[in-house]
């Protein structure tokens, strides 16, 4: 057996989503919405579904898709995009692993940021990089020149980034975009941009892409989702934007692992591309008032909880509640009282910080106030 995958265990978003299943937890573990997503979304599908043809999409994905993406960007974040320049996936986990399958051959090194991303480290392996940890620290976890200059070397082929970040909520600033820009040039190396939380942000806050900076669009492919765009996450509808030179190898990985996407799915996604830029801004602020009363919440419960500025996800800081047990223990005791929450250190790869948990707030109200009241059962059972 291939030992990378041999002996690895069960994604912990899997396992934890298991769990919650057999115990009738309510599931703040795994990030996905309680509601159907976008009714005009859905209503393109089905219509799709019955009208369009069935049969294999172009393997780069439909010309309307591709188009749409390339409008939307252009709307949204003033970037011009080649359509040549854009492959749809299987969602972003494909998109991931065509990327780093095309851009890496054995021996290369890979810096990666941790906490990560679950996938990032088996695909890089199993790839034959060399994987290159930098740990970001808490409140702001922010990239720097020292982190950087530790791990870069001859030998970097690619960096991957994850902003707005999973699991912290965060977003890489200007200036630890500018840092990791420099050294993308400096080593002559690509920027793998994880952004599927791109539209999930908060407060006025914009997000801004690492291609957008001078010198790096041959240099950056950028990851989008329909799935956390449209809170659709079943639908697994990616696309990946890279230079033409990337692009075209990139295409060849993707084409030997899912070849193509469901065609009905894409037209819908271009469909939901074009909606309004209202429609964008009321899915942030709905996130955001879902955000607030969870903080809330917990906060009136006695936890501390960390600021998120972006994606589905806020952590609880268990040392600062006054707690004395690590992340898996207090897991392990929420499901007992009906939540299923996440280990921040199922998000390291080494030296593994144990103080943090993380929950979506993705839910609908209710659900929400359910889990609050909950988790305040487990906080006084463990002070």
């Amino acid at each position: 057996m291939n030992p990378h995958y041999a002996n690895l265990g069960t994604t912990i978003f899997e396992a934890m989503s298991a769990r919650a299943r057999a115990a009738g937890a309510i599931n703040l573990g795994q990030g996905f919405p309680d509601g159907r997503g976008p009714e005009d979304v859905l209503a393109a599908a089905s219509r799709a579904l019955i009208e369009e043809s069935n049969q294999y999409p172009p393997m780069a994905g439909l010309p309307s898709l591709r188009a749409a993406v390339v409008a939307h960007y252009a709307l949204h974040q003033r970037l011009e995009v080649d359509p040549e320049a854009v492959i749809v996936t299987s969602g972003a986990t494909e998109a991931l692993a065509s990327s780093i399958l095309a851009l890496i051959r054995p021996g290369d090194e890979v810096v990666l940021l941790q906490p990560l991303y679950d996938s990032y480290l088996p695909m890089v392996l199993q790839a034959g990089g060399v994987p290159r940890l930098v740990t970001l620290v808490a409140p702001n976890w922010q990239v720097n020149e020292a982190m950087l200059a530790e791990v870069f070397s001859e030998k970097t082929a690619l960096i991957i980034l994850n902003s707005p970040h999973n699991p912290t909520g965060s977003m890489l600033n200007a200036e630890s975009l500018a840092v990791v820009a420099d050294y993308c040039q400096r080593f002559d190396c690509v920027a793998l941009c994880d952004e599927v939380w791109e539209h999930v942000v908060f407060d006025g806050k914009a997000h801004k892409s690492l291609i957008s900076l001078p010198g790096m669009v041959g240099r950056c492919v950028k990851i989008g989702s329909a799935g956390k765009i449209f809170a659709l996450t079943g639908w697994k509808v990616g696309w990946v934007i890279a230079a033409p030179e990337l692009a075209r190898v990139i295409a060849r990985a993707h084409q030997f692992l899912t070849f193509t996407t469901p065609p009905n799915l894409q037209h819908a996604v271009a469909f939901g591309l074009g909606l309004p830029k209202r429609r964008f801004d009321a899915m942030r602020a709905e996130l955001a008032a879902s955000r607030d009363r969870l903080a809330a919440g917990l906060e009136s419960a006695g936890y501390v909880c960390a600021a998120s500025a972006g994606t589905y996800f806020m952590s609880i800081n268990l040392l600062e509640s006054g707690l004395k047990i690590d992340d898996v223990g207090f897991c392990n005791a929420t499901i007992e009282d009906g939540v299923a929450a996440i280990p921040g250190s199922a998000f390291y790869a080494q030296a593994a910080v144990r103080n943090q948990v993380r929950l979506c707030f993705a839910k609908a109200d209710a659900t929400l106030d359910a889990a609050v009241e909950r988790l305040a059962k487990t906080r006084r059972r463990l002070a």
